[in-house]
């Protein structure tokens, strides 16, 4: 018989203690000790080689073939343009999100638009066949190679995909399948991470084009072991609150494409629908509201027109409050001190709340200058103009710095109608912009004075 033993594995980083204890000792991360059962037995499968056979062939960088290899398009081209232009053959994705955001609808859809030129598999852990069947009816989806699996047991998805041969397949979700070679429950850290290892290796060999769904926790990431995403080529994230129609796609990890690419989905009763120009989305804003500025921030490879709002009030609490939804909290802080120390517009007495229109989460400087006049203009009770777009980094000196592709940003605010454009100096226009006039501004002190 083969003799077992108790170990305990971080879910964090992976790291194996002989007892359980509150905190991981390598990563310092408290109660992400999970018990599993691990085996002696050598047949086990190990976590490497998911190279082909020809992974122990030593070649010279020159003599490799970087010809680009064919794109498979999906039928939705903003999924395609979060995936750097189409899927590949041997890539591995993993696709996160919410419960009923709408994953295994996106991937059916574009199963079902793939299987008019190709074979593809659709295997499912946690639905019922008559259940992925009625779904496609109901979206009116049609398709004479697409072929369903109901099974949670990778050996045996493995023996099955052989023999079936798919081009694309989709495994729904991670979470549910289990190996024979592991002990412990499935979804466990050692379950996910050995069936994925499997899959992986599978999908790389075969040079098919997996999909993996993931489940994510209530903090927004996914669950399991954090070498889930490490092994995979690209990692979306599928967000958006279920109570709007809007859903956002956004790539996090990409060996195809660029990183942190965006797209926008609205769902229908035809199930979910590209959004062509995002931008428009964002953009429901009020006449002469104070406290409300447009910015031009950058996703992934294009520009997007996103609306931030502002409401500063008087604060009878020893600290005031600083509440920020869409951007990051330590950064308002810093910004709010910047506009006391260079422009001498205080805030200390009162509450603050920055919010980002859309759902949208803006992660680059150039929403800087945007949030500082947001807060100006509630603060002072003034609305700004409603052609007028704003993006610029802000320094700790109270300078106005560059962004990144400044000329795309203006072109982009010219195209939905803005006449007037804040910039930082360096990123003002060679060349005059026709019915755009771009305002450069060097510092804090000066951006109040032009307004």
């Amino acid at each position: 018989m083969v003799k077992t033993k108790i170990i305990y594995t971080c879910s964090q980083c992976n790291a194996q203690f002989p007892k359980w204890q509150g905190q991981c000792s390598d990563c310092g991360a408290w109660n992400t000790l999970v018990e599993q059962a691990f085996s002696n037995n050598n047949t086990s499968p190990r976590f490497s080689g998911y190279a082909t056979a020809s992974e122990h062939q030593i070649c010279q960088l020159q003599d490799i073939d970087v010809t680009e290899q064919a794109r498979m398009h999906t039928g939705l081209y903003e999924l395609d343009r979060v995936l750097g232009g189409g899927i590949i053959n041997g890539s591995v994705i993993l696709l996160g999100g919410d419960p009923g955001i709408g994953k295994s609808t996106i991937l059916l859809q574009s199963l079902c638009h793939l299987g008019n030129k190709m074979q593809t598999l659709y295997v499912t852990g946690e639905e019922s066949l008559q259940q992925i069947s009625l779904r496609a009816q109901r979206l009116r989806l049609s398709s004479h190679r697409l072929f369903l699996l109901t099974e949670t047991n990778v050996e045996k998805i493995i023996v099955a995909a052989g023999k079936a041969q798919p081009t694309i397949m989709v495994v729904d979700s991670i979470q549910t399948i289990f190996t024979d070679y592991t002990a412990s429950a499935p979804g466990s850290v050692s379950q996910v991470r050995e069936s994925a290892a499997q899959l992986v290796r599978f999908a790389k060999r075969a040079n098919i084009a997996l999909f993996l769904v993931g489940h994510v926790t209530k903090e927004g990431v996914l669950a399991g072991p954090r070498v889930l995403e490490h092994m995979v080529d690209t990692v979306l994230y599928f967000e958006g609150d279920r109570n709007s129609r809007f859903r956002i796609v956004r790539a996090v990890k990409n060996r195809f494409g660029a990183v942190n690419e965006l797209g926008v989905f609205a769902m229908g009763d035809k199930g979910l629908q590209e959004v062509k120009n995002p931008s428009a989305i964002f953009l429901s804003r009020q006449v002469n509201a104070t406290g409300s500025v447009v910015m031009v921030t950058w996703e992934g490879t294009r520009p997007l027109l996103v609306e931030v709002q502002a409401l500063v009030d008087k604060s009878h609490l020893a600290n005031p409050r600083r509440v920020v939804v869409g951007l990051e909290q330590n950064r308002l802080s810093m910004l709010l001190a910047a506009l006391h120390r260079h422009g001498g517009v205080a805030t200390y007495d009162h509450d603050v709340f920055v919010n980002v229109v859309g759902g949208l989460r803006i992660t680059e400087t150039a929403a800087d200058l945007p949030i500082l006049l947001a807060v100006v203009s509630s603060l002072k009770d003034q609305p700004l103009p409603q052609d007028m777009a704003i993006f610029g980094e802000v320094g700790l000196g109270g300078e106005i710095r560059p962004v990144q592709n400044g000329s795309i940003r203006l072109k982009e605010a010219a195209k939905h109608g803005f006449k007037q454009v804040i910039v930082p100096p360096a990123n003002a226009p060679k060349n005059r912009l026709a019915d755009l006039e771009a305002i450069t501004v060097k510092n804090i002190a000066e951006m109040l004075n032009k307004l």
